[in-house]
């Protein structure tokens, strides 16, 4: 029943994702990817929509508003240069906490996404060639897999912080 309502859903996603792309600054396959996600996850807790294509266009509009709002609220950090070589100690104790943050977080990333956010990070400064053969995976894939793991990795360490700083 499940492959399906996959099957059958598909092309509808697969159009509502392009016509909502553009409009929300993202790639239609990282949408695609995000939607199949949010149903996987329904039909393992919840079981297959009512309506499911009425689901499908909600989720694709909502999963297009999410990544407006992310992509508007995003700025790049202006605090850490990388070529900053005079360093107070206490940055480097700082820089060395955020980097274990970092790998703790990355370790707990589901799927394939560690293995994948680990090659991006490492030292050799590999090429997308290099760790999709490392991966086993297509190097046209690695793309909208990386959006989507840097998505769930950035969830994962704002709901970190949040739950971390005092209310009141």
């Amino acid at each position: 029943m499940t492959h399906d309502l996959l099957t059958a859903l598909r092309p509808l996603l697969t159009a509502e994702a392009s016509a909502e792309a553009p409009a929300s600054g993202t790639e239609p396959a990282d949408l695609e990817q995000a939607v199949w996600l949010r149903l996987l996850e329904r039909l393992d807790a919840d079981g297959p929509p009512l309506d499911p294509p009425g689901w499908l266009r909600r989720a694709v509009r909502s999963e297009a508003r999410r990544s407006r709002r992310t992509a508007r609220l995003e700025r790049p950090y202006g605090a850490e240069p990388a070529d900053h070589t005079e360093r107070d100690p206490a940055d480097l104790v700082l820089a060395a906490a955020r980097r274990r943050a970092l790998r703790d977080a990355v370790r707990r990333l589901p799927g394939r996404c560690p293995g994948l956010i680990e090659a991006l990070l490492s030292p050799k400064d590999l090429t997308y060639r290099e760790i999709a053969g490392e991966l086993g995976m297509s190097q046209g894939s690695l793309g909208p897999e990386r959006s989507r793991c840097l998505g769930c990795l950035r969830r994962l360490l704002t709901s970190e912080v949040a739950a971390r700083e005092g209310r009141g």
